[in-house]
């Protein structure tokens, strides 16, 4: 009793369509979060130095992360920390193909010994080494079975102070206690799990001895212009990262170090690829460039921008497309009781009221038929069902006799009903008004 096929607004949008658009633009935005939260969970996990930013900041000293993506004013900077995590400079890392390989994955990025010299020989700056593997991070297991292979390791610390072979060290007990004195004449000392030491030509020990260096002043890997530049080099990150500044001292004695080589000025812990530092006596004023408006288009604006337009795209759908323009027969005479007629009809099919609804389409098509007869002036008369009994007996007094045995069936049907008893007595009602409209 209903329409087999409903007719579709111009212009609304395809179930399908709309699920494929909002699938592409979740991936998108997606795969857009993992990369941009790669280095965050980096940062945050147990070898990241998130932690020694907040305790730094919290004890008032000025202290910063940065990623990149602008110049810094290196007159700012009292001492730059560089965590490196790749243990073979220069290369290109190979990615992991499966969980294992990704839990002994030795680097999380690529990074250039030319960065690293750069940022040496322009600040104060403090390299940590790397000691572990990414099943560190991903696990927050600090296992000696995902320390870093020593001889990489070695060959990175050599290619960032000036030795040919310096030598790792690695601690005989699980954990190895170091002596520091603090600036204010305490006696501190620091604690590291499976601590990571070194031994290098001309490095002075700032914690640990000569021939095991935990932390140290050593001199820069040299350069044409290097006029004994020199650097402080962490052998073992566990002293810093948030892996480690919970055991023993560390928290204090990294407090106290910092704050000393940093005097008044800032701490950042940088960890960019390239080298963003600028000097603003000796470099022009830089003019404005297409990249200063692309950074309001990066990180972390990108996910206000991404969120702006899906909320467009869902707007401008659902009020342009969905709801669609008002259709040309929705505005002509007679529309509205059109539509009613259709929204009873409809109203009725769902809720099983066949047999209302039969009779609801036989007083309906008797009208309709009245009109065609007779024509709309007296169609309210002869659209009754007495009066069009009455006319049809006097003109078509076989069709007359059918049509009333028909109606009075109709009448008496129940208000629900099998679908295929109805159409059976629509059908034969059809035939008997078709034969009257002809036959007039």
């Amino acid at each position: 009793m209903s329409e087999t096929e409903t007719a579709r607004t111009p212009g609304t949008l395809r179930i399908e369509t709309v699920v494929i658009v909002l699938v592409c633009a979740i991936g998108i935005a997606g795969l857009w979060y993992l990369l941009s939260q790669r280095q965050q969970t980096l940062r945050s996990s147990p070898a990241g130095f998130d932690g020694l930013q907040v305790w730094l900041a919290s004890e008032g000293v000025s202290a910063q992360n940065f990623s990149g993506g602008w110049p810094i004013d290196q007159t700012s900077i009292g001492l730059l920390v560089v965590p490196v995590y790749d243990t073979a400079l220069d290369d290109d890392r190979v990615p992991a193909t499966t969980k294992q390989e990704l839990l002994l994955q030795q680097d999380e990025y690529d990074l250039d010994t030319s960065v690293i010299s750069i940022k040496a020989r322009t600040v104060p700056t403090l390299v940590v080494l790397p000691k572990w593997r990414s099943g560190m991070r991903l696990t927050g297991l600090a296992h000696p079975v995902l320390k870093a292979d020593r001889d990489r390791l070695a060959s990175t610390l050599g290619k960032i102070i000036d030795e040919i072979n310096p030598e790792l060290i690695d601690a005989k007990s699980p954990f190895t206690d170091f002596p520091y004195r603090s600036t204010d004449g305490k006696d501190l000392r620091t604690r590291i799990y499976a601590a990571q030491m070194f031994k290098g030509r001309d490095c002075i020990p700032i914690i640990g001895t000569e021939e095991a260096m935990l932390l140290a002043d050593c001199p820069v890997q040299k350069a044409a212009d290097d006029q004994g530049r020199r650097l402080l080099v962490l052998s073992d990150p566990d002293l810093l990262n948030n892996h480690g500044l919970r055991l023993g001292d560390n928290a204090r004695i990294a407090l106290d170090f910092l704050r000393s080589k940093a005097a008044d000025r800032n701490v950042m812990i940088d960890y960019s690829l390239n080298s963003w530092l600028r000097d603003p006596v000796s470099e022009p004023e830089r003019e404005r460039t297409w990249a200063d408006l692309a950074r309001f288009f990066g990180p972390p604006f990108l996910t206000l921008w991404i969120g702006a337009a899906l909320a467009f795209l869902l707007f401008f759908w659902r009020g342009a497309l969905r709801a669609g323009p008002i259709r040309l027969e929705a505005a002509a005479p007679g529309a509205g009781k059109l539509l009613a007629v259709r929204a009873r009809a409809r109203l009725m099919r769902l809720s099983g009221q066949d047999g209302a609804l039969t009779r609801e389409y036989a007083a309906a098509r008797m009208s309709a038929t009245a009109a065609a007869l007779f024509g709309s002036a007296h169609a309210r008369h002869y659209g009754g069902e007495e009066a069009f009994l009455k006319s049809a007996q006097h003109r078509h007094p076989a069709e007359a006799a059918r049509l009333r045995t028909v109606l009075a069936d109709i009448r008496r049907l129940p208000a629900h009903l099998p679908a295929s008893e109805a159409i059976r007595l629509i059908d034969e009602f059809e035939q008997v008004l078709e034969q009257i409209h002809h036959d007039a």
